[in-house]
């Protein structure tokens, strides 16, 4: 199957490199196979371009840079906040948690937008780390009602200013101005494609 046009920067998939291959070897084994014509002078070759100017497209499209922007602030995050072993999505899935007592798996994943499967790989190495708990729900025994142990509430004030310097590192080489306003249109941008996501916040769940 084809790869969709809209994810024009991840790699091609399998079937995609298949087709792929199976066009450049038979294009090698047709010019290995063609007679040589006596006197025919070699084509010219076409002109290079260079790497620069075919990334000069792509380097333009909203969708780039918002990943650009989006492993910057990762890595940004990561490096603020490495005395406390946190990842961006384990410290948004720790507040849900700590300031919503005996919420369920599937509120917190539409809290912080994220798929069901990833949130509870998130949830169990947070419970592994000792700093969420899981209890039995008497009104639904498929469900475990979470909340912070006090271990994770520690941990969370001591990630939070953490976290705070790791969000002005993201816009410091902004001007005041311009902070306020990229701030705003990003808000602006998620909040109007948010359905377009294939993990939709939910903030009608958490209510």
């Amino acid at each position: 199957m084809a790869q969709n046009p809209f994810l024009w920067w991840l790699p091609p998939t399998s079937d995609d490199k298949t087709k792929a291959d199976k066009a450049e070897h038979t294009e090698i084994a047709a010019d290995k196979t063609a007679p040589a014509r006596k006197g025919m002078r070699k084509p010219r070759s076409e002109p290079e371009t260079s790497i620069e100017t075919t990334l000069t497209g792509v380097h333009e499209k909203p969708g780039h840079l918002i990943r650009r922007a989006q492993q910057i602030a990762v890595a940004i995050f990561l490096e603020e906040c490495a005395s406390i072993d946190l990842t961006p999505v384990q410290f948004a899935a720790l507040v849900a948690v700590r300031d919503n007592p005996g919420i369920d798996a599937t509120r917190i994943a539409g809290m912080v937008a994220f798929d069901r499967t990833t949130i509870s790989g998130v949830l169990e190495r947070l419970e592994s780390k000792g700093l969420i708990a899981r209890t039995a729900n008497a009104a639904d025994r498929r469900a475990k009602l979470l909340e912070a142990t006090a271990a994770g509430k520690k941990l969370l004030k001591k990630a939070e200013p953490l976290v705070e310097a790791a969000q002005q590192r993201i816009l410091s080489p902004l001007s005041g101005r311009e902070q306020v306003e990229i701030m705003r249109l990003l808000t602006k941008l998620v909040d109007l494609n948010n359905d377009a996501s294939r993990a939709p916040r939910r903030v009608a769940e958490a209510d």
